[in-house]
């Protein structure tokens, strides 16, 4: 356990980010699995709504420093290519 004031805030502060990181995290895994379900569905109209928003939130992870930039590039790359496949 920390000894010192400095040692105690930095634990607070690291309990709080870690609790807002796992929010965006949950958000982006619950946006992500509504649109492979719109995909799974075959419904264009939903997952062409849903894409755009996807694809914002998975920049937003980057800038936010959840998700490293490769493996937001993943994502998009197989989103993008399942989208285009419903055409």
């Amino acid at each position: 356990m920390a000894n010192h004031k400095s040692a105690l805030k930095r634990l607070t502060q690291t309990r709080a980010e870690a609790e807002r990181n796992r929010a965006h995290r949950t958000r982006l895994r619950h946006q992500i699995r509504q649109l492979r379900q719109a995909f799974d569905a075959k419904d264009k109209a939903k997952a062409e709504t849903l894409l755009t928003p996807t694809l914002s939130m998975l920049d937003r992870m980057i800038q936010k420093g959840i998700l490293h930039r490769n493996t937001a590039a993943r994502y998009k790359s197989r989103l993008s290519l399942r989208f285009n496949a419903l055409s």
